[in-house]
């Protein structure tokens, strides 16, 4: 697979949200605003990259160094160390964020800690950047790190517009509008994924067709 390839497979063709269903938990927790999404997604990138970076590193350094016996070992033990590194990551995003962006970080909470356990950051990890080179690993964070992204965005902007009226914090919709509240709780969350599920299942229907 190209560079290009892997690079726009976590935009579309493996979105983690509306291809592969994966951290829904955070998708349906802080898509309530155009803000809160960025500044997810945007702690998803680093730790996605980062993580990806150290793990290929790793990985490829103890194939150079270990006896058969001594990858052995580490392949037993490969989850945990995965997991280490990514909370180590996390640590440095939660407290550059708490310090810099208080407010969005309060407005995060615990999400952003929870990045450990989301499954795209482990599954990368696991599935792509433990298998293949340095550069290959990067590519593949930013991909599936700005898919994740523009797909917290893209609900955001449909549950921020139609249950506050507004986006980033400027009214659009006038002041005679009426909040559908629907679109602030969780199942709001799940009808505009569903939504845009049928729309690229249907965009997918079309291209087979055609």
């Amino acid at each position: 697979m190209s560079v290009g390839a892997e690079f726009f497979k976590g935009i579309y063709k493996e979105n983690p949200v509306f291809r592969l269903a994966l951290g829904l938990c955070p998708t349906l927790a802080v898509s309530t605003s155009i803000t809160n999404a960025i500044g997810m997604g945007a702690a998803v990138i680093f730790v996605l990259v980062a993580s990806n970076t150290l793990v290929s590193f790793l990985m490829w350094l103890f194939a150079k160094t270990l006896s058969e016996e001594g990858l052995n070992s580490i392949n037993k033990i490969r989850i945990p160390i995965f997991i280490v590194v990514i909370a180590s990551f996390v640590t440095i995003v939660e407290m550059v964020m708490a310090a810099y962006f208080p407010a969005l970080s309060e407005s995060l909470g615990i999400f952003i800690p929870l990045i450990v356990v989301n499954c795209i950051i482990l599954g990368r990890a696991e599935g792509f950047a433990s298998k293949n080179g340095i550069f290959l690993s990067i590519v593949d964070g930013l991909g599936m790190g700005i898919g994740f992204t523009l797909a917290l965005v893209a609900i955001s902007f449909v549950r921020e517009l139609l249950g506050s009226g507004q986006l980033l914090g400027a009214m659009i919709m006038g002041e005679g509008f009426k909040p559908v509240l629907l679109m602030i709780l969780p199942p709001g969350a799940f009808l505009v994924i569903g939504l845009y599920l049928a729309g690229l299942n249907w965009i997918d229907a079309r291209k087979k067709q055609a």
